[in-house]
């Protein structure tokens, strides 16, 4: 059905866009929800919900709810409840909990068969790359700039590792003369930023090879990368999580060395000789 959402959803008109954006962000909702609760969260009518399962050959809504509530009870159990949270009934020790399982659920789901398969195609991406940048901004600046450093050990001395951005000191002018077979991972979170979405179409009409981090299949990001690797940013609290994409790097700088066979660990323990020399590292006193 997920697929089937995708595939159809650039056709969509605006209102049905936005149910079928909660639907694919939110399977679980679909199960456990009724229709007019999830009509309510997602910012549409309740006709809309009906109207997007017809829009998917099915007879209404329940049919749907139906589809996502067997695939629920097919899931591995133990997924973290989510009662309790932000209450200070106990001081905050459930908050911590929750929030600490809910975190490393999402980045468990990360090694799952098919999402693996997105970062193994990603890593042979960057593998084949004699340039690589990395693309961010806001919450998601951090993120690239993570991308660089482990990449800037992953990729080898013969590979040129940028972060652009006006925040990274590097405009976006460095983007200027890349050319095919380039890399540039792009993350953006919904709201998604304009900067982020027009660099990435940018480059990839220059022909290079945009690899998103992104939190949804219907991503703008999704439209102009040749690989793409969902994380959620759902989180317990008030914040977007970005825990599970800064995994996701992490994740394709280890497939990177290992397909290129770089001895990142000597290239981190050289740099941080290197940096101990110049006294960059606290001492203690003798």
């Amino acid at each position: 059905m997920a697929e089937l959402l995708v595939e159809r959803f650039e056709n969509m008109p605006p209102q049905l866009r936005v149910a079928a954006r909660f639907v694919l962000d939110h399977p679980k909702d679909v199960a456990l929800m009724s229709m007019r609760e999830q009509a309510q969260q997602a910012g549409v009518s309740h006709s809309t919900m009906m109207r997007l399962a017809r829009w998917l050959g099915l007879e209404g809504y329940e049919d749907m709810r139906s589809l996502y509530a067997r695939a629920l009870r097919e899931t591995i159990a133990g997924e973290p409840a989510r009662q309790g949270v932000g209450q200070g009934s106990d001081s905050g020790f459930s908050t911590v909990g929750v929030v600490a399982d809910t975190l490393a659920a999402q980045i468990s789901s990360l090694g799952e068969y098919g999402n693996a398969m997105q970062f193994i195609a990603a890593a042979k991406l960057l593998a084949a790359a004699r340039k690589l940048f990395g693309l961010g901004s806001g919450s998601a600046y951090a993120i690239a700039s993570h991308f660089v450093r482990v990449m800037s050990f992953a990729a080898g001395p013969e590979r040129i590792v940028t972060l652009v951005g006006e925040m990274a000191g590097q405009g976006l002018d460095a983007l200027q003369h890349t050319k095919r077979g380039d890399v540039l991972l792009a993350v953006g979170m919904s709201p998604y930023e304009r900067t982020t979405i027009e660099v990435a179409r940018q480059a990839a009409r220059q022909g290079v090879s945009v690899v998103a981090i992104t939190d949804s299949s219907v991503s703008p990001l999704t439209r102009v990368a040749r690989e793409t690797i969902v994380v959620t940013s759902n989180s317990q609290s008030f914040f977007q999580s970005m825990s599970p994409a800064f995994a996701a790097v992490e994740i394709l700088a280890a497939l990177t060395a290992a397909r290129l066979g770089t001895n990142a660990a000597e290239r981190v323990k050289q740099s941080e000789e290197q940096l101990a020399a110049f006294g960059i590292y606290w001492k203690p006193p003798r």
